[in-house]
């Protein structure tokens, strides 16, 4: 399968295309993204900036009951705490509201540090070509055009060494037994992901192309490194459907990860250290 994937993703002029639209946001899941619009307005007021859906709901591929809501969201400042509470408790209304997801998340930002130097290629980038407006002011018209090079791999996923330790971390703070089987789960999910998309954009500066499909990044993974592919694939199969292994987590910190930081260090270097 791999070999047949061919780049895509990019505009006539060679650049990421904006990936996501209201328009293909499934049925089943407006009432839910028009419940945290109006409430993210509601909590918010004069202090937002702007609003976004980014993830599988503005893509079109969401799972009724299996997915969850990411938002993305820009203040006129930076967020204090209280920001961070009230998004938290906005999250998890909306969450309990709607059986159709499976949790809410949101990314909470303030604007300057969005449209900052240090951030042009990472944060920027995200909000210019994975988020989807859902309120105010769009800040892709303040940010570049994007292309699928080594400056921006390095810059999105050049700090997997640093997130290692904090991993191992909280695959301590589980447990081993049974009982810690469903706190492991979502730690899967988020590290298989994790990995995936960091094994894809090891590559993408290569293959020309960019994806948000979590097996079309472990395939065109596998075209470059195919002694690694079926880990890869395996974590992309988890980044869906997770399990609570603490073998399996044990594995991403202790073989694939750290491979991963190495390689990704060698081809493209490390990422630029961020305040937080």
């Amino acid at each position: 399968m791999a070999d047949t994937i061919r780049p895509k993703g990019l505009d006539a002029q060679g650049c990421i295309a904006r990936e996501g639209s209201l328009g293909r946001v499934p049925a089943a899941f407006r009432p839910v993204v028009a419940a945290a619009r109006d409430r993210i307005l509601d909590v918010l007021g004069a202090r937002l900036h702007s609003a976004y859906l980014y993830g599988s709901v503005p893509r079109g591929t969401a799972r009724v009951g299996r997915s969850d809501l990411d938002l993305f969201v820009a203040l006129r400042e930076e967020p204090t705490e209280a920001d961070r509470d009230a998004v938290r408790a906005l999250g998890a209304a909306v969450d309990k509201e709607f059986p159709q997801i499976d949790g809410v998340g949101t990314l909470l930002y303030g604007r300057e540090r969005l449209l900052s130097e240090l951030e042009r290629y990472d944060l920027g980038w995200f909000v210019a070509c994975l988020c989807t407006p859902l309120l105010g002011d769009d800040l892709a018209e303040y940010l570049p055009r994007y292309r699928p090079d080594s400056l921006l791999a390095r810059e999105t996923n050049g700090d997997l060494a640093r997130w290692l330790p904090r991993w191992r971390e909280r695959i301590e703070g589980t447990g081993s037994g049974a009982a810690g089987e469903p706190a492991r789960r979502p730690l899967v999910r988020f590290m298989s992901r994790h990995l995936v998309r960091t094994g894809f954009t090891l590559v993408m500066p290569r293959w020309q192309g960019w994806t948000s499909d979590l097996g079309e990044m472990a395939e065109v993974f596998a075209m470059y490194y195919p002694e690694r592919a079926a880990q890869v694939r395996t974590a992309a199969r988890y980044g869906h459907e997770p399990v609570g292994d603490p073998d399996l987590l044990r594995s991403y910190v202790d073989d694939l990860g750290p491979w991963l930081a190495g390689e990704y260090a060698r081809v493209h270097g490390v990422k630029a250290p961020r305040p937080d």
